[in-house]
């Protein structure tokens, strides 16, 4: 699967995981499907946002009305892994859901795509849950 990504997009989630230091900085995309044309920062309320993100409710409410009302759609998240593994951890796979929706995680730099998968038949998913998802410039201006 190949998703095309806004160049102001990617360089705000690098921007924004490099300032979130030893916290996971999260958030939600905006676009359509095959397509992230915007990101929507959220400030992570989990108990220990060193480890773990959970994304504001009121923004996640917010987010998606929004999204509703002026034609776009919430096409997925996104968090950063400040130990620099940017590969879904296992906390990740246990509250990951299989909805369509792409996860982008930022560690070290660099920012890797994902959707989740329900069951692993061929066993290539990592923790049995996440497959890759190529990221690629948009080829538009967005």
């Amino acid at each position: 699967m190949i998703v095309e990504i806004a160049s102001r997009v990617s360089e705000t989630l690098l921007a924004e995981a490099a300032g979130a230091g030893a916290c996971e900085c999260c958030g939600l995309l905006l676009g359509m499907p095959g397509l992230i044309a915007a990101a929507v920062p959220a400030r992570n309320v989990a108990a220990d946002p060193a480890r773990s993100f959970e994304i504001e409710p009121a923004t996640l409410l917010r987010t998606h009305r929004e999204a509703r009302g002026g034609g776009q759609q919430v096409v997925g998240h996104y968090h950063s892994h400040p130990n620099g593994q940017a590969e879904p951890s296992v906390r990740d796979a246990a509250r990951a859901v299989a909805n369509g929706e792409i996860w982008l995680i930022i560690a070290a730099g660099a920012i890797t795509g994902w959707r989740v998968v329900d069951g692993d038949p061929g066993g290539s998913a990592v923790h049995g849950r996440f497959l890759p998802v190529t990221l690629s410039p948009a080829s538009a201006a967005v």
